[in-house]
């Protein structure tokens, strides 16, 4: 975590704080948000993180980075949640949902990447619903949940309300991939009265309550779902066949007996796993219940139908998130945890060390964050900017986003594009690599290698100016 302050009478100047935005001169279309590590990286699972930065400094955007913050793959200019890696027709891709935020809600369409960053599919809400940012799982079956938002008319008078008054209808879908075939649809208001609410009914009648505000859908072991409501403080098990509820956990009505510390708030993510207990981002505002956010692991007992808190996760800071959050368990049972409207992503051991913690600066959020192992092979050509020196001296700076598994980058001349030889190389350092040579011949290039020296991709060659100029910058490579 940060150190101490340093001592205010010391005459040394304080180590500067690092760009909330990162620049690149291959790339220069692309800034993303920064990021520092304020906790280095040990004993994690394997695997990248997935953020999508948003409303902060730089673009916003799905973005992969490493343990040391440095950017692996980026796509700029675009407002995106639940960046992630699942598996779709038996293949590694990346998924998010993009649009833009209306009445709190997003209203977008939902986005498959192949591994070599190509469009795939995009899908949108069945039903002539507009797609919400909180969730798009892919499950087993190529089916994929999602959740959606209606202004519906209901009375409100129950909670000091409108008898005329309106809310927003929280939606659950699954889809199949393949048709749009919508296989289930759940409406909260059908199930969930407005009295199970947390919040006030609003003073204008024309404005519509978010009285349940569905943030997250979880497959049971039975095929059953788990639906997360912000707005009501709970978790439903719903009935696939009939969308009855077969239990509230938390909220005014639980059917649990909560044990300590088992109580939760304005929660995200709530997800069963392997050894069948229920983990939880437990944001505890807003309004402000708990003192500091916490990732819980909570155990049920089905038989006595109770509540027991297995373990909680809070951060050095004491963060309090307002709004977003996940929890997400790693397969060496470490837990990832995304902080949401707090700028900060952290890894911790099963038993609750922190093992690694990272924040974007610039005040930017990220919905969800997770760790997974990801191997990307862009379709594009590596990107290179080459600047001239005197005396034969040629700076070359190296990237390629998205790819995974560069390295080392090694320059090559000539004297025409194609009568190219090596002439220098530097190992892969980060997102960009700076490679400096000296060389007389009039052409240019770097070609992108792995660890076992197999030739991966190779840049535009780009002709040098007379050696009088300054500087001369290859165009960018767009992807």
């Amino acid at each position: 975590m940060p150190g101490c302050k340093e001592d205010r009478q010391s005459h040394h100047s304080p180590p500067a704080r690092p760009s909330a935005v990162r620049s690149f001169r291959s790339r220069p279309e692309l800034s993303p948000p920064a990021i520092e590590i304020t906790t280095q990286a040990q004993d994690t699972a394997p695997g990248y993180i997935f953020v999508a930065p948003k409303k902060g400094a730089g673009q916003d955007g799905p973005m992969i980075v490493d343990d040391q913050g440095q950017l692996v793959w980026f796509s700029k200019d675009r407002y995106a949640t639940d960046f992630r890696v699942q598996t779709y027709q038996g293949e590694l891709v990346l998924t998010w949902w993009e649009g833009k935020v209306v009445a709190g809600h997003g209203v977008g369409e939902y986005v498959i990447f192949d591994g070599s960053y190509r469009e795939i599919a995009r899908v949108r809400a069945g039903n002539g619903y507009r797609g919400d940012l909180h969730e798009f799982f892919i499950t087993p079956e190529d089916t994929a949940l999602l959740t959606a938002y209606v202004p519906t008319q209901t009375d409100l008078s129950p909670i000091g309300g409108s008898e005329d008054g309106t809310v927003w209808d929280g939606i659950a879908q699954e889809l199949d991939l393949e048709t749009g075939e919508v296989l289930f649809e759940w409406r909260s208001l059908d199930h969930v009265s407005v009295q199970e609410t947390y919040r006030e009914p609003p003073q204008d009648p024309s404005t519509a309550l978010d009285y349940f505000h569905i943030n997250s859908i979880d497959i049971d072991f039975d095929g059953n779902f788990l639906i997360s409501a912000k707005g009501t403080s709970a978790v439903y098990k719903v009935e696939r066949e009939t969308g009855e509820i077969l239990w509230r956990l938390g909220g005014k009505e639980s059917d649990f007996e909560m044990g300590q510390g088992t109580r939760f708030a304005y929660q995200h993510d709530a997800r069963r796993q392997r050894d069948g207990t229920i983990t939880i981002f437990d944001n505890g505002a807003s309004p402000k219940v708990h003192e500091q956010s916490r990732a819980i692991v909570v155990e049920l007992d089905l038989d006595e139908m109770s509540a027991t808190l297995v373990r909680e996760f809070t951060h050095p800071n004491e963060l309090l998130s307002t709004s977003q959050g996940n929890v997400q368990v790693l397969p060496n049972a470490n837990l990832f945890v995304g902080w949401g409207s707090a700028p900060y992503f952290s890894e911790y051991s099963h038993e609750g060390e922190l093992l690694f913690d990272a924040q974007l600066l610039g005040d930017g959020q990220s919905y969800r964050a997770f760790r997974f192992p990801w191997s990307g092979q862009p379709s594009d050509n590596p990107a290179v900017a080459v600047e001239q020196g005197p005396d034969d001296k040629v700076t070359l700076y190296a990237s390629w986003n998205g790819a995974t598994e560069v390295e080392s980058w090694q320059v090559l001349a000539g004297s025409t594009p194609n009568q190219l030889k090596p002439v220098g190389s530097a190992p892969r350092r980060g997102f960009e690599t700076t490679v400096a040579v000296r060389t007389a011949e009039p052409y240019v290039a770097v070609r992108a290698k792995s660890a076992s020296g197999r030739m991966l991709g190779t840049t535009k060659t780009v002709k040098l100016e007379d050696p009088t100029a300054s500087s001369v910058f290859s165009p960018p490579v767009s992807s």
